[in-house]
């Protein structure tokens, strides 16, 4: 038994409609959804915002099943990868945020899944509503997710992200 972080974003299409589907589709191994959030656009500003949300899940799956788990509810969700454009606008992104296979966090740095993600300590977007939801949460190697939310680089998004609609 494993639980996991998983961040959903949407800036394309009807993103409360995109997010609501995600969560439909993780239904049998959800444990707690954050609230939603508005976003301004990471790593590639010529963009519409995102809609954000994190979710904790729990479940008989391996740290790469959730990726495969993540890999198909976005294509689920219409998602066209761009390789011209790696932060670029999509229906739905699923990104794997942390993994634990019982007490331990799983640390791994594989070409196909890094865990902890290796940005997730850096946004502003995941680790507000991580916050909300789990604050007692840490990421391997970056600490406490309350302290990471208070470093120079993450503080300066925070007040970016603004609450979105409910989601459930």
């Amino acid at each position: 038994m494993t639980r996991a972080v998983l961040a959903l974003g949407s800036n394309l299409g009807d993103q409360e409609a995109n997010l609501r589907k995600a969560l439909d589709g993780l239904d049998e191994y959800l444990v707690e959804v954050s609230g939603s959030y508005w976003t301004p656009p990471w790593g590639d500003p010529d963009q519409p915002e995102y809609l954000n949300a994190v979710v904790l899940v729990e479940g008989d799956v391996t740290a790469g099943g959730w990726l495969e788990l993540a890999h198909g509810l976005e294509q689920a969700g219409g998602r066209v990868r761009d390789p011209e454009r790696r932060f670029g606008p999509r229906t739905l992104d699923v990104d794997v945020i942390a993994v634990w296979d019982g007490d331990e966090q799983v640390v791994q740095d594989d070409p196909v899944l890094t865990l902890p993600h290796p940005r997730a300590h850096l946004r502003a977007f995941v680790l507000v509503p991580l916050a909300e939801i789990a604050p007692e949460i840490e990421l391997a190697g970056h600490g406490a997710i309350t302290d990471l939310l208070k470093t120079d680089e993450v503080a300066a998004d925070v007040p970016t992200v603004r609450p979105g609609p409910p989601l459930r």
